[in-house]
């Protein structure tokens, strides 16, 4: 699985760092989605998924 943020719809609402953030992190300045890592482990691939579809401005998107 592959995560992908896009950091110009995000509006900083935390919910993927509240349910993955072995993933996702916030940016300091404008709490904007920082990735940790683009590529989760499968064994967190349920919750990426579920972080995704938890953001409310779907700046998150997975690929299989």
């Amino acid at each position: 699985m592959r995560v992908q943020a896009d950091r110009e719809v995000c509006i900083g609402a935390g919910m993927c760092v509240l349910t993955l953030p072995e993933v996702f992190d916030q940016d300091e300045d404008d709490g904007r989605v920082v990735l940790r890592t683009p590529e989760p482990a499968p064994a967190l691939a349920q919750r990426a998924r579920e972080a995704v579809a938890l953001c409310p401005s779907r700046a998150l998107s997975a690929a299989p």
